[in-house]
């Protein structure tokens, strides 16, 4: 069931980074106990993915007996973690002072975007701010137009709910050592500058150019991009490595001398329009047939949906059907523990009556 099974999670609830932290300590097993306002009761969406395989209470957080209920489900977890703005859990009674109080072994997790301190702390902000101020954004995208948002996955979710949980798995072996919980601080904006580590290390080696598409890895090389097919669908093109790149040549049938040093920059744009004008001879499944078992680094743009029916996704099980709801697969994965998604997200509050049973909790502070 899982590397975590055992461990218990008080989730407060929220949207993006925070759920989809608890669906990663869910996903390894962990139990998730996910708290709501009461006003959310009854609202049920099984395919909100962040909230699978976790257990949904209600409650009213602002009532003080109701607080002092929480506090004492939070005496008998391993870990809490919440994503409110600074000074909102402190306000409400519930802060890490008073959680430490009741648990001295409890990791505290905090998920915000730009940190419990600082002059933009208490601002609002969304992916595209807190990777705006990393260096990140600035980086991706076409020299020619504007930085181009990369979903919210480089601030949002790597930077942030991946960050925080490998916070508090690191804080909870430490507990687990010395008996002493702690604080995980996870800020948004620090976990993309964390991402963006290898490119400021390539920056101050004289490796890398501070402009849109004028680099190995920003789409200005020409073995390093995506080139549209003649079906406007698309191929990704990644041969680096110069017996990636000979493989790359010899399968588009290119033996201009101009091509066999493919580190010169000068010859970058010139090369790439020679590549494009021979991928927008065939079709995307042409190029794929082509290419097909090679270590040429060549593969085709999917969207979500061929993504489901890819031949190595379906291989690998990296999708899974619960409940009619086919969703990426927990990972990673291990070679003795398995995760599992125990269910689809759940009616909130579900489990209030089960979860004060055996906490020992006022079931009337739970509705």
């Amino acid at each position: 069931m899982g590397p975590l099974k055992g461990i218990k999670v008080l989730e407060f609830s929220g949207i993006g980074p925070g759920p989809y932290c608890g669906m990663i300590l869910a996903d390894l097993g962990a139990e998730v106990i996910r708290l709501s306002r009461n006003n959310q009761k009854g609202i049920a969406n099984k395919y909100d993915i962040h909230n699978r395989s976790k257990l949904s209470i209600t409650a009213d957080l602002k009532d003080p007996d109701t607080i002092q209920e929480i506090l004492k489900l939070i005496k008998d977890v391993d870990v809490v973690f919440e994503g409110f703005r600074p000074g909102v859990m402190e306000k409400l009674g519930i802060g890490p002072k008073e959680c430490h109080a009741v648990n001295k072994a409890l990791i505290y997790g905090r998920m915000t975007g730009w940190g419990q301190e600082g002059p933009m702390s208490k601002l609002a902000g969304h992916d595209i701010n807190y990777i705006s101020l990393s260096g990140a954004l600035n980086s991706m995208g076409r020299s020619s137009d504007n930085p181009q948002a990369p979903l919210n996955l480089v601030g949002d979710y790597g930077g942030g709910g991946a960050q925080l949980a490998i916070g508090i798995l690191s804080a909870l072996i430490g507990s687990m050592k010395t008996g002493k919980g702690q604080v995980v601080d996870a800020a948004m904006v620090d976990g993309s500058l964390s991402l963006m580590s290898f490119f400021y290390s390539l920056k101050e080696m004289g490796h890398w150019e501070d402009k849109r598409e004028s680099n190995l890895l920003d789409g200005a090389a020409h073995f390093y991009d995506t080139y549209k097919c003649s079906d406007n669908k698309f191929i990704a093109v990644g041969s680096i490595e110069p017996q990636f790149y000979s493989i790359l040549l010899e399968k588009l049938m290119i033996k201009d001398d101009n091509f066999n040093n493919h580190m010169d920059k000068s010859k970058w744009p010139e090369l790439k329009d020679i590549i494009s004008k021979k991928i927008k001879l065939k079709t995307r499944d042409e190029w794929v047939d082509i290419f097909k078992g090679t270590d040429a680094c060549v593969t085709p743009v999917l969207d979500m949906s061929e993504a489901k029916e890819h031949e190595h996704n379906i291989a690998r099980n990296a999708f899974i059907d619960v409940d009619g709801f086919v969703q990426p697969a927990p990972s990673p994965r291990f070679s003795d523990d398995q995760n599992l998604v125990k269910h689809n997200a759940k009616e909130i509050g579900s489990d209030n009556h089960d979860i004060c049973s055996r906490f020992g909790l006022d079931p009337k502070h739970f509705n």
